[in-house]
C-alpha cells in the first residue's frame, strides 16, 4: 500500500469513528425536541374552581379587641400619713357617696384645735369689748383694727387644723362598691399606701382602639357589640367619646363605649373582642380569600377569560371571614379562579370544574 493510499485509509478510518460517535446522539437530540415540541401542542388543561364576580351587601365591620372599664374606679389613699384607728366598711359592700371609710389617728390635730378654738373665744371677746369702746372712742381706730386682725389670724388657724383633720377621714367620692382591703387597724399608712379600691358599677365602659384608616368611619353613639372571651352572648354598647388624637406609637385610635345595662357576668378589667359596624355598602364586591395571590407591590387575582387565565392586579379593602372586598381591579361578572392557584400562570388553559 503506498503512503498516499494509506494517508487516505487512516482518515477514512477516523471519520468513521467519529461518525458512529455523533450521529446517535444527533438523533437522540431530534427526538427529544420533537417530544418537547409535541407535548408543548397538547395544551393540557388544568382543573380549578371558580367564583363569578357579583354585587353583594357589606356590612362593614371592624374587629378589635378591648377592656371593661367601671362606670369610676378610685383607689382609696390617705392624704396625710398615721396609723389607722378604725375601718368602718365591709368588704365587698355597696356605700353612698360621703360615707366614712377609714379613720386616721388625729389625737394631736384635735388638741391643736382645741387649744385654737379657746384662742378664738378669747380674742372673740376682746374683739367685743374694744368694738364698745372703739364706738365710744375711748381706744384709738389702730387698736381695735390690731385686734380684729388677731381675730381673723386665729380663725384661719382654727379653720387649717380642722381641714387637717379632715384630712384624717377617707369617705367615698361617689356611690358604690368597696373591694378588698389591703390594710388593717393599727396600720402606719402613707399618701402612696392602697387602702383598697372602690367602683360604681351603675354602668360599664368598654375601651377599645381601632386603626387609624377607619378613623373618620365611626362617630359618637355609634352602635357596637362586644363578647367575653370563650362565651358567645353578645352584649350591646354605645360610643360616648373619642380620643382626638391618633396614637403615634400605634397608629390606632382610642375609643370608649358606655353599656347602659349592668350585666352580673362582666367584670372591669375583663378582656373583650369588640364588633363595630360601619356603614353599610350595598354593592360591593366581594370574592373569596383564596383567590387572592400576594405580590412585593400588593395583591392580585387570576381572571378567567376565553378558557385562559390571566393576572389582573387589585386593592383590598375590608375583609370578612372568608371573603375580602375588592376596591378596584374587577367588575360584576369577571369570574376569578379560586383553586389551583400554585398551579397555573398568566395564559395557563383551564377547564373550570366547579363554582364556590
Amino acid at each position: 500500500m503506498s503512503k498516499k493510499n494509506k494517508s487516505l485509509f487512516i482518515g477514512l478510518l477516523i471519520f468513521v469513528v467519529i461518525a458512529i460517535i455523533i450521529l446517535p446522539k444527533v438523533f437522540s437530540s431530534g427526538e427529544e425536541s420533537n417530544i418537547g415540541k409535541n407535548s408543548g401542542g397538547m395544551n393540557v388543561e388544568i382543573p380549578v374552581s371558580a367564583h363569578i364576580v357579583m354585587f353583594e351587601k357589606l356590612g362593614n365591620f371592624i374587629y378589635t379587641t378591648g377592656t371593661i372599664l367601671a362606670n369610676e374606679e378610685v383607689e382609696l389613699r390617705s392624704e396625710i400619713s398615721g396609723k389607722v384607728v378604725e375601718i368602718l366598711f365591709k368588704e365587698g359592700a355597696y356605700v353612698n357617696k360621703g360615707d366614712l371609710l377609714v379613720k386616721i389617728n388625729d389625737a394631736d390635730l384635735q388638741a391643736q384645735l382645741r387649744k385654737a378654738e379657746s384662742k378664738v373665744k378669747l380674742i372673740e371677746d376682746r374683739e367685743a369689748r374694744q368694738r364698745q369702746l372703739a364706738q365710744g372712742q375711748m381706744i384709738s381706730k389702730e387698736d381695735y383694727e390690731s385686734t380684729l386682725n388677731d381675730l381673723e389670724g386665729s380663725r384661719a388657724e382654727f379653720d387649717l387644723i380642722k381641714a387637717q383633720i379632715d384630712k384624717t377621714e377617707i369617705r367615698a367620692p361617689f356611690n358604690g362598691v368597696v373591694g378588698l382591703r389591703e390594710v388593717s387597724v393599727g396600720s402606719f399608712v402613707t399618701t402612696s399606701t392602697v387602702i383598697a379600691r372602690f367602683q360604681n358599677l351603675s354602668n360599664l365602659k368598654i375601651d377599645f382602639a381601632i386603626p387609624q384608616k377607619y378613623a373618620s368611619m365611626v362617630n359618637l353613639n355609634d352602635e357596637l357589640s362586644f363578647k367575653l372571651s370563650g362565651n358567645d352572648f353578645q352584649y350591646s354598647a354605645k360610643i360616648y367619646a373619642i380620643e382626638p388624637k391618633i396614637d403615634p406609637s400605634t397608629r390606632t385610635l382610642r375609643l370608649r363605649a358606655i353599656c347602659q345595662t349592668s350585666y352580673r357576668d362582666l367584670f372591669p378589667g375583663a378582656f373583650v373582642n369588640v364588633e363595630v359596624k360601619l356603614k353599610e355598602t350595598k354593592e360591593a364586591i366581594l370574592i373569596p380569600t383564596e383567590a387572592i395571590v400576594p405580590e412585593l407591590k400588593g395583591q392580585s387575582v387570576y381572571v378567567y377569560r376565553d378558557g385562559l387565565v390571566n393576572s389582573q392586579k387589585v386593592e383590598i379593602g375590608l375583609r370578612e371571614e372568608r371573603k375580602v372586598q375588592i376596591v378596584s381591579g374587577l367588575e360584576e361578572s369577571d369570574t376569578v379562579i379560586t383553586s389551583g392557584i400554585l398551579q397555573i400562570r398568566p395564559g395557563a388553559k383551564v377547564k373550570i370544574t366547579g363554582f364556590n
